[in-house]
C-alpha cells in the first residue's frame, strides 16, 4: 500500500477540486480484477453525475487510489478486531467484548489494564478534530430530520438496492448471509436505526448514542473484514478486502451527497447551508467509521466527484445483487402494522417497485431481476414535497413542522421493521 501525505483543506470549487495526495515512486500495483472491469458501462451510468458536475476526463491518479485501497483496512479496527479473537486468557493483547462496551460505555479509564489494541481504537475515535463544528453537526441533524420518508425512501431505493449493480459488498452480504432469508427485515431495520440514531440533538458527542452506534459499526466492519479475510473462501484476487477502504468510502458517499441529490428527485428543496450542514454530519461520521481523511469531503460537490470516479470504476452485474434486492422487496411482506396488516403490507411493496423503477429505470430493474412497474407513486409524492419544502419550508413554522412530521416518521419507520423489539447498542449487527 503506498503512504499518501493528506490532501490540503481545500474546499474552493474548481475543474482540480480534489486535490489527488501525491504518490511516491513505487513497485506497479496489482488491483483486484473488479477494478475497472466494467468501465463503459459505468460511464454510461455516470453521465447525469459528470454533467452535474462539468466533470472533464477522469483524474487518473485519483482513480490508482481508489484501486490501492480496495486491498487497504482500517488497521485500528483490525488490530482489535485480532485481538478479540484472541482465545488464551493470559495474552496480554486479548480484549473482550466486556471491555469493549465498557470503554464505549463509559471511556477508556474505565477498564482496568486496558489492551493496547483498545486502547488505541480509543485513541482513534475519542479525541475531536478542530474542524468537528457540534452546532453544525446538529444542524445536520434536523436537515436529516426534516427529510423524514424522502431520506428513508432514497436510502433504500437508490443507495442500498441501487448499489447491488455493483460486485464486492454484495457478495460480502451473500457471503455472510446479510439481508437474506429471515435476516433481511432486521438488518435493514438495523442499519436505519443507526442512519437514525447519529441525526439526535448532540448525538455525536462521546456520550450520543449516535458516537456509541458508529464506534460499534466500526468494531462489527473489523470483525467481519477479519472473519471473511481469514475463512479462505473470499476472493481478495477479484474484490480486494471484503470490508476495504474504497468500498467504505464509496458507501459514506451513498448516505451523504447520493441522499441529498435523491431528495432533489424527489422535489424535496434543499438549502446550501442545509447542504453544508448534512455533509458535515457524516464527514464527521466518516471519520470515526474509519474512512481515510483525505477522502472525508466537506461539500457535496467534493463528494460528488470522488462517488463519480467510485463509480467509474466499479464492476457491473454481480450475480448476488438479484437475490438481495429481491429478498428486500419481499421483506415487505412481513412488516409490522397494527390495523390492516396484509393490505398495507401489499401497499408498501407496490410502492417499492414503483420507485424502484422511477430511480433505477427499465434498464435497472432488469438488471436486478425485478417485477417491472410504473413509477405511479412519484409524481404525487413530488407534488406533495413542492409544498411542503419549496412554501411551508420557507418559514421557520414550516421547518418545525417538517421536523416534526420526520421525527413522527422515523419512530413509526422502526416500529414497523422491529415492532416493539428495537436492540440496544451492544446489540447492533452488521
Amino acid at each position: 500500500m503506498v503512504a499518501h501525505k493528506q490532501p490540503p483543506r481545500d474546499t474552493s470549487v474548481g475543474p482540480n477540486d480534489w486535490a489527488t495526495p501525491p504518490v511516491h515512486p513505487a513497485p506497479p500495483v496489482a488491483y483486484p480484477r473488479r477494478f475497472r472491469e466494467t468501465e463503459k458501462i459505468n460511464r454510461r451510468l455516470g453521465r447525469p453525475l459528470r454533467l452535474l458536475l462539468r466533470q472533464g476526463a477522469p483524474d487518473p491518479a485519483l482513480s490508482d487510489t481508489i484501486g490501492e485501497r480496495l486491498t487497504a483496512r482500517d488497521e485500528v479496527g483490525a488490530a482489535l478486531a485480532r485481538a478479540m479473537r484472541i482465545t488464551d486468557a493470559s495474552h496480554p493483547d486479548r480484549v473482550t467484548m466486556k471491555q469493549f462496551r465498557v470503554a464505549l460505555a463509559e471511556g477508556i479509564d474505565a477498564v482496568h489494564n486496558p489492551p493496547r489494541p483498545l486502547r488505541d481504537f480509543f485513541a482513534a475515535v475519542d479525541p475531536v478534530p478542530d474542524w468537528v463544528d457540534f452546532d453544525l453537526v446538529n444542524a445536520g441533524g434536523r436537515v436529516a430530520r426534516r427529510l423524514g420518508r424522502n431520506s428513508a425512501d432514497v436510502l433504500m431505493q437508490l443507495a442500498l438496492i441501487g448499489s447491488y449493480r455493483f460486485g464486492g459488498p454484495p457478495d460480502l452480504l451473500v457471503e455472510t448471509g446479510g439481508l437474506t432469508g429471515g435476516s433481511a427485515l432486521r438488518r435493514l431495520a438495523e442499519t436505519q436505526q443507526w442512519a437514525i440514531a447519529i441525526t439526535g440533538h448532540d448525538a455525536m458527542r462521546r456520550d450520543g448514542v449516535g458516537f456509541r452506534l458508529t464506534a460499534h459499526v466500526r468494531l462489527m466492519h473489523a470483525l467481519v473484514n477479519h472473519q471473511v479475510e481469514s475463512s479462505g473462501r473470499w476472493d481478495t484476487d477479484q474484490w480486494g478486502l471484503p470490508v476495504n477502504q474504497s468500498d467504505l468510502a464509496a458507501t459514506l458517499g451513498l448516505f451523504s451527497a447520493v441522499n441529498l441529490l435523491g431528495v432533489r428527485l424527489l422535489g424535496v428543496r434543499v438549502t446550501r447551508a442545509e447542504s453544508r450542514a448534512l455533509m458535515h454530519l457524516w464527514k464527521y461520521v466518516g471519520r470515526l467509521i474509519g474512512v481515510n481523511e483525505d477522502w472525508l469531503c466537506d461539500s457535496e460537490r467534493r463528494q460528488h466527484r470522488l462517488n463519480y470516479h467510485q463509480l467509474l470504476t466499479q464492476s457491473y452485474g454481480s450475480p448476488a445483487g438479484p437475490p438481495l434486492a429481491n429478498a428486500i422487496v419481499e421483506a415487505q411482506s412481513t412488516l409490522h402494522f397494527a390495523r390492516f396488516a396484509r393490505l398495507r403490507r401489499a401497499y408498501a411493496r407496490a410502492r417499492l417497485l414503483s420507485m424502484l423503477r422511477y430511480f433505477l429505470g427499465r434498464q435497472g430493474m432488469r438488471d436486478l431481476r425485478l417485477p417491472m412497474a410504473l413509477p405511479w407513486a412519484v409524481p404525487p409524492l413530488i407534488a406533495a414535497n413542492v409544498l411542503r419544502y419549496h412554501v411551508l419550508g420557507r418559514t421557520a413554522a414550516g421547518r418545525g413542522h417538517l421536523l416534526r412530521r420526520g421525527d413522527r416518521f422515523n419512530r413509526r419507520h422502526l416500529r414497523q421493521y422491529f415492532s416493539d423489539q428495537a436492540p440496544g447498542v451492544g446489540e447492533l449487527h452488521l
